[in-house]
């Protein structure tokens, strides 16, 4: 009888589960079955499943507008999305590795400071980024984008780095010393290597955070020749006239395809790092 009870139970548990499952994806699930409806069937079709099916949004968006085509915007999104990843990785490992495994003066005041951004809001550091990114001349460039990454102004990264380093045993810096290593020598080959799933953890949520961010490249750019697909994106809709809602969405179904590419083949050292970075903290 408890048998049968729980069966149900479970059973139960499922069907809310795939109902609940099914209504998170169905806005995603339209989106790409509308990526192949007429535009005059978009709105009217209410099904997944269109009578009249159709590849011109994905070629002609592909296109893009005013002689930029989709593959700029792709390449110029991997260009600030690949250098954020190698300005976080070197920035925010030194950072760390300084916290981690250095004793220097105000080091107990820096690290406080440091963990204070992390609760600092974004928007807060818009207006003064902006005014001097501006006197700079680096308006309409890629370096607002690029160049703070090489600055470690990322806290979330330092501290989720940290808490590796901190694990790592102190006597194989002792070791290393002995042998005639410097500092220098520990940090790039002992502790790295060793905070190998840290740095692979930070590698893709930069990758994730930078290719879906649109605020802050829409802020500092205004070229078409320099935009990236979110901005690309944008082209489509027009608040006059009439937007292209079927390249929207043919468009938007292709930017997802390098993050869901990045979270399935790496899911396994996402998680592993994140799962160690908690229970070693």
């Amino acid at each position: 009888m408890n048998r049968t009870k729980t069966a149900g139970t479970a059973f139960i548990r499922h069907l809310i589960n795939i109902a609940v499952s099914i209504a998170m994806i169905y806005p995603l699930l339209w989106m790409f079955s509308s990526s192949f409806k007429l535009p005059q069937n978009i709105f009217t079709d209410k099904g997944l499943w269109s009578s009249a099916f159709t590849m011109d949004n994905y070629i002609l968006g592909w296109k893009g507008l005013s002689g930029a085509s989709f593959a700029l915007f792709f390449r110029n999104s991997f260009f600030v999305s690949g250098m954020s990843i190698v300005g976080n990785l070197i920035s925010c490992s030194m950072a760390a590795y300084a916290f981690a495994r250095l004793s220097f003066k105000f080091k107990a005041p820096l690290f406080g400071l440091m963990l204070l951004t992390m609760m600092l809001p974004h928007h807060v550091t818009i207006i003064p980024q902006y005014v001097i990114f501006n006197k700079l001349g680096w308006v309409n460039t890629y370096l607002p984008l690029i160049v703070p990454k090489f600055t470690a102004t990322e806290g979330f990264f330092i501290f989720l780095m940290i808490q590796f380093m901190r694990n790592i045993p102190q006597e194989l810096d002792q070791a290393a010393t002995v042998d005639g290593c410097g500092q220098v020598q520990i940090y790039w080959r002992l502790i790295l290597p060793l905070a190998l799933p840290a740095l692979v953890t930070a590698a893709i949520f930069t990758f994730i955070w930078t290719w879906n961010d649109f605020f802050s490249q829409m802020l500092y750019l205004s070229k078409i020749k320099n935009y990236t697909v979110s901005l690309g994106l944008r082209t489509f809709l027009d608040a006059s006239g009439e937007s292209n809602w079927g390249r929207l969405f043919a468009m938007s179904t292709l930017s997802l395809v390098p993050v869901f590419a990045i979270f399935i083949f790496f899911q396994k050292f996402l998680i592993e790092g994140i799962t160690a970075g908690g229970v070693k903290g």
